[in-house]
């Protein structure tokens, strides 16, 4: 029998780096609806009373090919509102906050992206480019991970960490329990695995930002009693669980105003919390255009539908590219030995049931859409919403059948 612990982390929206990842994807998804031709790569800093934003920006709607003039963004895209409003619904509007999405400094260096990057992955012929098709907007490795471990297909551990951190933002939000409650938070949970499945809970920590005048005793007895016990499954929790909240016994300074935060920075967070590998690219504040991002949602549905199928327990998807080139390099698949049949035939199901091209990714998955402020918090993988398209599982019967 083996046996061992694994603890996967979630943390808030009021987390000052999922702060400046809501910013940027606000700002991607308000260039999207504008014109879903956008290209961007939008990064955020915030620390104390400042959002710093950056990066690179191209509408094509407001380009004049006769002219060759381009428009200021800030014509059709405000956003100074864009960041208020992000920070606002967050939650930062308590008269003691430093961060207040009122009262902020906003400094803007967004510019136009890079002619040089442009013709490498725009859909046409460039001097030196081998093809007329759409390509990667960058190099890099991707990856795509699912299990059966729950119903979402997610590795258990993240999973319940993310629904810890969704209750306490549901609970803070509504504003009838716990008004102490502030938008900083953490959550972790640590499962142990017998012979690979999940048995129990072995620990939950959780710490959340509050106000002053509340005692560690009744956020402690809140935790345990609305959160952890109302949305983990019951027959994970036994009565040797270790309950950890609050550790350092006061939290009242948090959000930017006690870190800085960064757009980018909870890269396992938005993917499997450690249990599948992540390639090292961001997502936030990027068009469809970057694989980082598209490819990295590929992978997640060719993952799920392959567990969907019953092909596999647990599957990895790993596929790579090079900038400016339309097919990637590589593609590997590793079901861990849980497979049905063979991971070479998994494979070659795979490939004749997908395509890993660029421009076939955003078709397939629709993704020039502004959706991504839906993905940025608790996780991109592993939600119940029609316009996350790479959680759809409806591959899975066209898998079966591609079995030979």
């Amino acid at each position: 029998m083996s046996t061992y612990i694994f603890s996967s982390e979630s943390v808030g929206e009021g987390h000052p780096d999922k702060v400046a990842d809501t910013i940027s994807d606000a700002i991607l998804d308000a260039c999207l609806a504008y014109d879903p031709k956008s290209r961007v790569a939008c990064e955020t800093f915030v620390k104390s009373n400042v959002v710093v934003v950056g990066g690179e920006i191209t509408i094509p709607k407001l380009q004049n090919a006769k002219k060759g003039t381009t428009k200021p963004i800030d014509e059709v895209i405000n956003v100074g509102k864009i960041i208020r409003d992000a920070v606002r619904g967050i939650g930062y509007t308590n008269d003691d906050d430093v961060f207040h999405a009122d009262q902020i400094f906003i400094n803007n260096y967004l510019t136009i992206q890079s002619p040089d990057i442009a013709q490498g992955v725009d859909a046409k012929e460039a001097e030196g480019k081998k093809h007329g098709e759409q390509g990667a907007g960058d190099q890099g490795i991707m990856f795509g991970y699912a299990c059966n471990e729950t119903p979402e297909l997610m590795p258990a551990p993240i999973m319940y960490a993310h629904r810890l951190g969704r209750e306490l933002t549901r609970i803070r939000k509504a504003g009838k329990l716990a008004k102490w409650l502030r938008p900083d938070a953490k959550s972790q949970v640590s499962v142990e695995y017998v012979d690979g499945k999940p048995t129990r809970i072995v620990n939950v920590v959780i710490s959340t930002q509050h106000a002053a005048d509340v005692s560690h005793a009744e956020i402690e007895k809140f935790c345990i009693e609305q959160v952890i016990k109302k949305v983990l499954p019951k027959n994970m929790l036994t009565k040797d669980t270790e309950y950890l909240i609050n550790p350092t016994g006061k939290f009242v300074v948090g959000g930017p105003q006690g870190d800085s935060g960064l757009t980018g920075r909870k890269i396992i967070v938005d993917t499997y919390g450690g249990m599948g590998r992540h390639g090292g690219g961001a997502f936030s504040g990027k068009d469809p255009s970057k694989v980082d991002r598209s490819a990295a949602y590929m992978g997640r549905w060719v993952a799920k539908n392959v567990v969907a199928a019953g092909l596999a327990a647990k599957c990895e998807v790993q596929f790579a590219y090079a900038i400016g080139h339309p097919l990637p390099v590589s593609v590997h698949i590793d079901t861990f030995g849980t497979g049905a049949v063979s991971d070479a035939k998994i494979l070659a199901a795979v490939q004749s049931v997908f395509s890993f091209k660029p421009a076939d990714i955003v078709k397939q998955l629709n993704l020039l859409r502004p959706i991504y402020s839906k993905s940025t918090n608790y996780g991109h993988f592993g939600k119940d919403d029609a316009d996350l398209t790479w959680e759809r599982t409806d591959k899975a019967e066209a898998l079966k059948k591609a079995i030979r």
